[in-house]
């Protein structure tokens, strides 16, 4: 079965860095594209970045562009998000997600296009 499983969540002071990993099993992780979404306390689980099947093409949300990048080692069936600049509004439990469809160039946004999802790490950036 499908499984996400993500980490390098913490406790981050404003302005520090952290990368999270997403390290993907059964399926072939470099048919498809990729997401990370965050939900805060209280909040809608919101879109953060997505990522082509083969790394080529990216799309951030405009409140993390410029600070934060994805990426995607297939070879390791891994996805990274590198987070720079962090602020007090990151904070928020971080998700991977996979979007069912194969070798598209369409880096979709919206929560219902991923079918598979991770159980979220836990990222605080204390001011």
């Amino acid at each position: 079965q499908v499984q996400l499983v993500e980490s390098g969540g913490g406790l981050v002071q404003a302005g520090g860095s952290l990368r999270l990993s997403c390290a993907a099993s059964g399926l072939t992780f470099s048919n498809y594209v990729m997401g990370w979404f965050r939900q805060a306390p209280g909040k809608e689980r919101e879109f953060v970045a997505s990522i082509s099947w083969r790394g080529s093409s990216t799309y951030y949300a405009d409140s993390v562009k410029g600070r934060f990048t994805i990426s995607r080692d297939n070879a390791k069936n891994t996805l990274y998000l590198q987070m720079n600049s962090l602020e007090p509004e990151d904070t928020a439990v971080y998700y991977c997600a996979r979007d069912p469809s194969r070798f598209s160039f369409v880096l979709r946004t919206t929560r219902a296009a991923y079918d598979y999802w991770g159980q979220g790490t836990q990222v605080t950036v204390d001011s």
